[in-house]
């Protein structure tokens, strides 16, 4: 989850038109302006554990909700006044949990305590996305008994919230169609999750539905999209695919390798090979 780019905060992994890749820590990175930032889509780690091939995922929670706060204010900075946040964060925390007695981590709850009271993002709403339990997973516990039931919630959030000011202070150009309009302003999402892991070839990717209807709903056509933990690159193919301008930050070199060779194939696909 965390590590070090200080000796190189600005590595410019690639950049083309309307697509720029940082290989850095979003946390020393300045090579992106202070208020030029539009709209943010991202999944950071969960701290559960996941194998991010050197990064450490399962440090103490305390120690991971101050890493919240240092990149939410990094975010923050980055921003404009009327910038936008799509965090795609768990409901809570059930892997790895102590057995001293602690029990799970509201996640959920306590992120967006940290972004709305301790960083000054604004609360504007909760996306639940119902991703049709695509893990198989199932209850468990007691059998049939009152004595220690777990409950297993197949759903994730994507917390929405804005810098300033919800209102866009622009007049811009929307491409979202009235039908998705009306479907995705209710605030539960179906739709299943990424079970593709071998074949991307990250351990945690997200579905790129997620970030299309994050960027189609809450941004304009030629908007700056940022994605600060751009993992396998999936925002950034949702802004080709959108005309939005597209900005990755990963800390891990072989996913920027990673994400680059899906763009180009994205590219590829849409017979927009100039852009590279």
């Amino acid at each position: 989850m965390q590590g070090s780019d200080e000796g190189n905060p600005n590595r410019l992994y690639f950049s083309a038109k309307n697509i720029t890749i940082y290989n850095a820590d979003i946390l020393h990175l300045d090579a992106i302006d202070e208020g030029s930032i539009d709209l943010i889509v991202t999944s950071p780690p969960y701290n559960v554990d996941i194998d991010y091939e050197g990064y450490k995922d399962d440090i103490p929670y305390d120690k991971y909700l101050e890493f919240t706060e240092r990149w939410l204010s990094k975010c923050y900075t980055l921003a404009k006044g009327d910038g936008r946040i799509c965090l795609n964060i768990p409901l809570d925390k059930s892997k790895g949990r102590r057995k001293d007695g602690d029990g799970f981590q509201s996640v959920y709850a306590d992120i967006v305590a940290v972004a709305t009271k301790k960083v000054g993002w604004r609360y504007h709403t909760t996306i639940i996305w119902n991703e049709q339990n695509i893990s198989r997973r199932t209850a468990w516990g007691s059998w049939a008994s009152a004595s220690a039931p777990y409950i297993i919630s197949p759903v994730e959030c994507i917390v929405v919230m804005y810098k300033e000011e919800w209102r866009k202070r622009r007049k811009g150009v929307s491409d979202i169609t009235r039908e998705e309009f009306i479907a995705w302003t209710n605030g539960v999402w179906n739709f299943s999750g990424e079970n593709r892991r071998k074949r991307i070839g990250h351990p945690a990717p997200f579905p790129i539905e997620l970030p299309r209807r994050c960027i189609k709903l809450f941004s304009f056509v030629d908007d700056v999209v940022l994605d600060p933990f751009m993992g396998s690159g999936t925002t950034l193919l949702s802004c080709i695919e959108l005309n939005r301008i597209g900005i990755g930050v990963e800390i891990n070199p072989r996913y920027c390798e990673l994400a680059l060779k899906r763009l180009k194939d994205k590219l590829h696909q849409l017979r927009l090979e100039e852009i590279i």
